[in-house]
């Protein structure tokens, strides 16, 4: 049994359910029932082990893909065990980690390559992380949110504080006067997959990683065939062997705690359970003032306490 400490809302994913923003007959459709119970990033404390468990024993802290909930009856195969030294406020974002990898590992990002990311959310934070560490040259990310760009920019990235639609000339002054070889958007809107067409090079790739709810207005243009470019999808279900929850979940704590992956700043805010209502409509309604939500299950009062950077 796991007693959680923190879990963390996935401002994308959750806040499409909780404002029910999606097509009828999407995947989204067929996904979302009510009562709907959110969440998928949980860091929490092994309280009881069953008789066959071996690798874990009560007190350790461990990550797991898990919903919003107080305590968890998991198997130890669904638990990863968090490294001494990081703290459950950074090892709990581990999934939305894992889902950039999947968008950074569809790119075939090699060394030196030139990225440029669309949105520079929680899924765009961990994405500009992975294309460094994977050995990207130069990686632009573009949002129109300052705080946003700053946490990006503080990880090694180049900050264009614009949208996708008015960065082009910005970009292309980033990277020498050349067009990214990959741009990734990861954004969930539906209108910028015609302009991530627009930004990237002859030849290049397109990654689409932000799943939005209306993929029927999700269009090409005429630059795919003229120009060659590549248009693949990455999702979290996209498991293999060289990339699933506990290579990501290991990866990620070894970068962590190496310094590869700056997480300062990135918890902007931290509820009590008791206020799930308000930190969904924040969520929902001021998205470019947000970062990390945590829920801290410690917390009794139902109050919202704005995180000072680490």
């Amino acid at each position: 049994m796991l007693k959680t400490k923190v879990s963390l809302l996935s401002t994308g994913t959750e806040t499409i359910v909780f404002s029910r923003n999606f097509d009828a007959g999407t995947h989204w459709d067929d996904w979302v029932r009510y009562p709907f119970f959110p969440g998928y990033a949980c860091a929490g404390v092994v309280v009881e082990t069953g008789p066959d468990v071996t690798g874990f024993r009560p007190g350790d802290l461990v990550v797991c893909r898990q919903g919003h909930r107080s305590h968890s009856t998991l198997s130890a195969s669904d638990c990863y065990p968090v490294p001494a030294g990081l703290p459950p406020e950074e090892a709990v974002w581990f999934p939305l980690a894992k889902i950039a990898g999947h968008g950074v590992r569809a790119a075939g990002i090699t060394l030196g390559d030139s990225v440029a990311i669309i949105g520079a959310g929680p899924i765009g934070q961990m994405t500009a992380r992975w294309a460094l560490a994977a050995g990207a040259g130069k990686v632009v990310v573009m949002d129109r949110a300052e705080t946003r760009l700053a946490m990006a920019a503080s990880a090694g990235a180049i900050p264009v504080q614009a949208s996708a639609e008015e960065a082009l000339d910005q970009v292309r002054s980033a990277l020498g006067g050349a067009k990214p070889r990959v741009v990734i958007d990861t954004t969930g809107n539906a209108a910028v997959l015609q302009t991530a067409f627009g930004l990237v090079a002859d030849f290049g790739t397109v990654v689409l990683l932000g799943d939005t709810g209306s993929p029927a207005r999700q269009t090409l243009t005429a630059d795919v065939i003229t120009r060659g470019i590549r248009l693949v999808g990455a999702h979290d279900g996209h498991n293999t062997a060289e990339w699933n929850n506990p290579v990501a979940a290991a990866h990620f704590f070894h970068f962590v705690l190496g310094g590869r992956f700056s997480m300062r700043g990135l918890n902007t805010h931290c509820f009590s359970p008791a206020a799930c209502q308000e930190a969904y409509d924040l969520a929902a309604g001021d998205r470019l003032r947000t970062m990390g939500i945590l829920f801290d299950w410690s917390l009794i009062a139902p109050r919202d306490k704005t995180l000072k950077s680490n």
